[in-house]
């Protein structure tokens, strides 16, 4: 069973798995570049949904229309929350689910390559130079990734 790391990225084609590597490498460099879009892109990163979080409210959303339907409408359309939850289960165990492919196309990323940027932009603005310096590392590096 992969990692909770692992599971989204291996159930993601090569390609888009490449292609959100390689647009964090480039958010990373323009960071570097023009240092003082940090703060902005920092924002943005605290408002992304990450893909799981997607997920759950797809599934939600989802499940709240097939039991409306099946009170309202016919209780055959109680099915659609019975499919919704065993593909939520199957997400939680395995990490992939039918929405994967088409959530990951769209863009969405797992929370670990969001924080994956997100270190990296700290980093790029000093963030963690201050743990290096300060005589109790374990408080200064808590406090350098909790900004």
């Amino acid at each position: 069973m992969p990692t909770t790391l692992e599971r989204v990225p291996a159930h993601t084609s090569d390609e888009v798995n490449r292609k959100i590597e390689a647009g964090i490498a480039d958010n990373v460099r323009t960071a570097a570049a023009q240092p003082e879009l940090i703060p902005a892109r920092l924002q943005e990163l605290a408002k992304e949904w990450d893909i799981e979080r997607a997920i759950e409210a797809n599934a939600s959303s989802l499940a709240f229309v097939g039991v409306a339907l099946g009170f309202f409408v016919h209780p055959y359309w109680l099915a659609l929350p019975a499919l919704v939850t065993a593909f939520l289960f199957q997400h939680a165990v395995q990490g992939w689910c039918p929405p994967i492919p088409v959530l990951r196309r769209l863009g969405f990323r797992t929370a670990h390559e969001i924080e994956k940027e997100r270190n990296a932009l700290k980093a790029i603005r000093g963030d963690y130079d201050i743990v290096a310096q300060s005589p109790n590392k374990a408080a200064a590096a808590l406090r350098a990734v909790e900004a």
